[in-house]
């Protein structure tokens, strides 16, 4: 079949099983967009406010349903608004495609009107990128980007078009997608012998899991292991979901903004196993204080985190669920009475917990979005103290429901990928849980929402601050609040309705519950702002050099 390049890069996306694409149109894509005109009905294509909201709903459509996120933007200034998006993904290992346009082959190198070498620029942000010079490797290059994008640890992948590329006629043959094999091959017989008897020899074990768990489908395995074992477990930021927070055995978020219970089962178990997380410094904060007296058995499939942060006593690299398989038919059923007791001891002593003194708190908001939801929305979150206490108070039961940026700590990359899920997810509730600085970098995807009648709810945890900024510069800088007070006028009940949104203000604790109702009642996208206090802070909080038992646990 004869198509132009365009042509074919769309018959390559429903090869693959793309049904959307967020983007936002450009001169070096023009021939992309004329095609899309021509596909619609069999590609639903998404027009953001911005090319970084194209890239956060990517991410955010990845995240929540597990299949790979397509986002395409011109060349130039449309391609470099990618890359924070880009970025994000690949620290927290999200399946995406990025499509850019580029100028004609005639006119690269020459400084042209939007030009910009984007895969020089997105070279240590992706998997892999590709530029295309040759009509005849589209098609290919498209497949490969797509297998590397879900293969092994998923991450994001670049393809830049030339326009002239897109225009050029060539003869297209459908292709299957390559199956996609578990990664089963460096798993080592050995080294699974070795962590078994590890683990029936230990006194103490304690299971660190982070987000792999999630991306391997891994969370019935990981459950298996916990109840064999007889093992107190704490989840990284990326890890919530991968077991429900009200399992007896689940002590707590890790690290930073941990619970007690898991810092301390860190701090003195004999044998610490993790299973899919990358030892962030956010988890390990002092890394020579740092599960002192355990030897670390490390499951994950990229080789590359083995001893990278923390040195291991053994290891297993491969897939994590069909690794966890394997090691739980390795193990008899253990016993840990007097370990697991001790821990729950601790995690009843020191309750991640807040004063509820009847104001308006917004671990009280965040309770009520989970009560009222079942616990079954897709909650997703901008970075900050909101972030965090939506990693504390959100009560977390499955898998890809809740999205947050770990690893970059993107600011605006909420709403963008609440779209992106609520896209992915059509008949699932979708929060947005943001705070008023992260609200005013991205609020201009209200109109993304209201355009495609896509409902869904941002909570803006409104304390007129940079708070966590300011919660630092609060307990460190002897508070001195430099530029994180934020004393704007703005009105975002007013910004909402011009947006044709819904709008709702929260300012005290009777008022949350019903208008958080309403919001749910209304089917359309909706803003509601909580006034908080600006001297809420995120507790507990290891300091910066202290070892992760080393918390602050009040202000």
């Amino acid at each position: 079949m004869l198509l132009n390049g365009s042509e074919i890069l769309l018959e390559c996306l429903l090869e693959q099983g793309v049904d959307s694409v967020f983007g936002f149109p450009g001169g070096a894509v023009l021939n992309i967009y004329d095609a899309l005109y021509k596909y619609r009905g069999k590609i639903n294509h998404y027009l953001t406010s911005h090319e970084q909201g194209a890239s956060h709903a990517a991410d955010g459509y990845a995240r929540s349903t597990g299949k790979v996120g397509v986002c395409l933007a011109t060349s130039g200034p449309g391609a470099t608004n990618l890359v924070t998006g880009i970025a994000t993904a690949y620290m927290d290992s999200v399946p995406i495609v990025a499509i850019t346009g580029n100028v004609s082959l005639n006119l690269l190198g020459k400084d042209s009107f939007q030009e910009v070498d984007i895969t020089g620029i997105t070279m240590p942000i992706t998997k892999h990128n590709f530029i295309v010079k040759d009509i005849a490797e589209l098609a290919d290059t498209v497949r490969r980007a797509f297998y590397i994008a879900k293969e092994g640890r998923p991450g994001p992948v670049l393809i830049d078009i030339p326009k002239d590329i897109t225009a050029t006629m060539y003869e297209y043959t459908k292709a299957e997608p390559s199956a996609i094999s578990r990664s089963v091959k460096t798993i080592s017989k050995k080294n699974t012998a070795k962590a078994a008897e590890l683990i029936k020899e230990s006194k103490r074990p304690f299971i660190y899991a982070g987000g792999g768990v999630i991306t391997s489908g891994a969370s019935e395995g990981l459950l298996k292991l916990v109840e064999k074992i007889d093992s107190p477990i704490g989840l990284s930021t990326m890890g919530l979901g991968g077991l429900p927070t009200d399992n007896p055995y689940y002590t707590g978020m890790i690290g930073m903004h941990g619970s007690k219970a898991s810092n301390v089962g860190i701090t003195e178990c004999d044998l610490l196993i993790a299973v899919g997380a990358r030892f962030s410094d956010r988890v390990v904060s002092n890394v020579s204080k740092f599960a002192p007296n355990s030897k670390v058995v490390h499951i994950d499939i990229d080789a590359a985190e083995i001893d990278k942060n923390v040195i291991t006593y053994t290891s297993i690299v491969g897939d994590v669920k069909e690794v966890l398989e394997r090691l739980i038919d390795s193990v008899g059923q253990l016993k840990h009475t007097e370990w697991v007791q001790y821990i729950n001891s601790v995690k009843a002593k020191y309750p991640v917990s807040y004063k509820d003194d009847g104001s308006l708190k917004p671990q009280y908001i965040l309770q009520k979005i989970s009560e009222l939801t079942n616990n079954e929305a897709i909650v997703v979150t901008d970075v900050g103290q909101h972030q965090m206490w939506a990693c504390q108070f959100i009560n977390h039961q499955h898998p890809r429901s809740f999205l947050t940026s770990g690893g970059l700590g993107t600011m605006g990359f909420g709403f963008g990928a609440a779209i992106g899920a609520k896209v992915g997810n059509p008949e699932k509730t979708v929060f947005n849980i943001t705070g008023d600085g992260c609200f005013r970098m991205n609020n201009i995807e209200l109109a993304t929402a209201v355009e495609y009648s896509l409902p869904v709810i941002t909570v803006i945890m409104n304390n007129h601050s940079l708070g966590m900024v300011r919660q630092w510069q609060n307990f460190f800088y002897d508070r001195r609040f430099s530029h994180t007070d934020l004393n704007r006028t703005t009105d975002f009940i007013a910004l909402a309705k011009a947006y044709k949104a819904e709008a709702f203000n929260i300012k005290n604790k009777e008022e949350a519950e019903p208008i958080l109702k309403q919001a749910l009642a209304c089917k359309r996208p909706c803003i509601i702002n909580c006034e908080i206090s600006n001297e809420e802070n995120v507790l507990p909080m290891v300091p910066s050099g202290a070892g992760i038992d080393e918390m602050l646990l009040e202000g």
